[in-house]
């Protein structure tokens, strides 16, 4: 990742040893969603494998991987080769404008398999800052981005769509790699591309779990896969602007991604959520000499790397779930956490309120709660693909009430379309997010209005707290 500084428009703003975020016996998600059954485990091994290379090369080239120097040039050629070797058309495309002088070229990969219309591209920047070796940045994404797509040549899955990989040059001095080449692309090849992924500084040593645009449909299936882990990611505001996926965002292209922190400083919430040292900065070796192998928290490097692989299964390999049944993106903003939009009805329900907590984030929907008369709702529209044979609707709710006895006077339902499928009330209060869902699937290939409604009667409060609303296949 860059540093902080203004270029062409855009607004940028103790060591501590690997292991110090709290391991875990085996990352297995804890949900049964067929596509996170299917997509594979990538063996961080292998991951840390290609780490060490880029250390050694950098170690044989004056100690770093500048984008200008021979340690950038040897770190194309070590990717280069793998990816060739695993069957991949493998393109160096040189910066000719915008780049640093003397910069060597991205490195385009394409897994040439899938519908070519719609590409879904994933990408890290390869160079480093000339201070240190970069293991963290960006080693870490550049390698956990190779081991993925050698363990798609080796899996060889049919295909339903494209998958393009990108290593970046000259990222550190201004995102000019990326720029250039969504630059160099014509409007219609531009259009082909659905979403971009980015990946840079994924193994921080006293990192977070931080994904780019957290409630879009692009990061739909990074946050399934990190909240199959428990691990509540949140949105990534370190580092908005600041990296690769920018030059795709500004072409209006759908962008998302993992990151785990630079030299912005843990929070005492997240450390108390996630482990680590609160005060202390994310990576204490941003940009720094010490940035070396031993800088490299293994335990996140292994959830991005898998998260990787599950983006990249649902979004472009026939899983045999269908290729008409990717729920992933159906419930836009269902975690409140961008605003209101698209929901609609009593939008002032949501928002960071005081005296409620959020499931995820920071934001939820608070309905009732008033202890008078009342009747608030929320609705989006959903589409649910035609190839779901099952689909469920998910959501979180804390209900907490000043009601007593078995009798309900303060109601919430869920309906889709004029049907009620779900009744709670205040007879159903507990202490924390419960996660319920209801069943969606006879709407399959059809639009439907979803809505939470909540009722009270003439006094005594129920309130009904609303977070993370998806949609899912089974």
């Amino acid at each position: 990742m860059k540093r902080r500084f203004a270029v062409a428009g855009v607004s940028l703003a103790v060591v501590l040893g690997p292991g110090t975020l709290p391991a875990v016996a085996a990352d297995s998600p804890t949900t049964t969603d067929t596509t996170i059954s299917a997509a594979p485990d990538v063996d961080v091994n292998k991951v840390k494998a290609h780490l060490s290379e880029l250390s050694a090369i950098a170690g044989r080239n004056g100690g770093n991987r500048r984008s200008t120097g021979q340690g950038y040039d040897d770190s194309v050629a070590y990717v280069k080769g793998k990816l060739q070797a695993a069957g991949y058309a493998v393109t160096e495309q040189p910066c000719t404008s915008g780049c640093t002088s003397g910069a060597g070229p991205n490195l385009i990969a394409e897994w040439p398999h899938g519908d070519a219309n719609n590409v879904y591209m994933f990408g890290a920047h390869l160079d480093g800052v000339s201070a240190g070796p970069g293991m963290n940045d960006n080693g870490s994404g550049s390698a956990a981005l190779l081991e993925t797509a050698l363990t798609l040549a080796q899996q060889n899955p049919a295909m339903r769509n494209r998958v393009r990989f990108a290593w970046w040059t000259d990222e550190e001095q201004g995102l000019n790699g990326s720029d250039f080449y969504v630059r160099s692309l014509s409007s219609g090849e531009r259009a082909k591309i659905k979403a971009y992924y980015n990946f840079d500084m994924v193994a921080s040593t006293n990192g977070g779990y931080f994904i780019n645009h957290i409630t879009s449909a692009a990061a739909a299936p990074m946050k399934a896969y990190w909240d199959s882990l428990g691990l509540k990611p949140e949105e990534n505001t370190e580092g908005a602007g600041r990296s690769d996926d920018y030059s795709f965002e500004r072409y209006g292209i759908p962008t998302s991604g993992y990151a785990m922190g630079a030299s912005a400083r843990k929070t005492s919430a997240q450390a108390a959520k996630w482990g680590g040292t609160s005060g202390s900065a994310y990576d204490p070796c941003y940009h720094r000499s010490c940035d070396t192998l031993t800088n490299i928290n293994t335990t996140g490097l292994d959830r991005a790397s898998d998260g990787i692989a599950y983006t990249l299964w649902q979004r472009a390999v026939d899983t045999g779930t269908g290729s008409d049944c990717d729920t992933a993106s159906a419930v836009v903003n269902g975690g409140f956490e961008t605003g209101t939009s698209p929901w609609t009805g009593n939008t002032g329900v949501i928002g960071a309120h005081t005296g409620g907590p959020a499931h995820g984030g920071t934001r939820f929907a608070w309905l009732g709660g008033n202890g008078s008369t009342s009747t608030e709702s929320i609705s989006q529209t959903v589409t649910l693909p035609s190839g779901c044979s099952q689909a469920s609707l998910s959501y979180w709710l804390h209900i907490d009430t000043d009601e007593s006895g078995s009798r309900a006077y303060d109601r919430f339902t869920v309906r889709a379309g004029g049907t009620t499928l779900a009744t709670l009330s205040n007879v159903d209060a507990g202490s924390g997010y419960v996660q319920r869902s209801v069943d969606l699937s006879a709407y399959a290939g059809q639009t439907v209005t979803v809505t939470f409604t909540a009722s009270e009667d003439y006094s005594l409060r129920t309130s009904f707290l609303l977070d993370d609303v998806t949609l899912r296949n089974g």
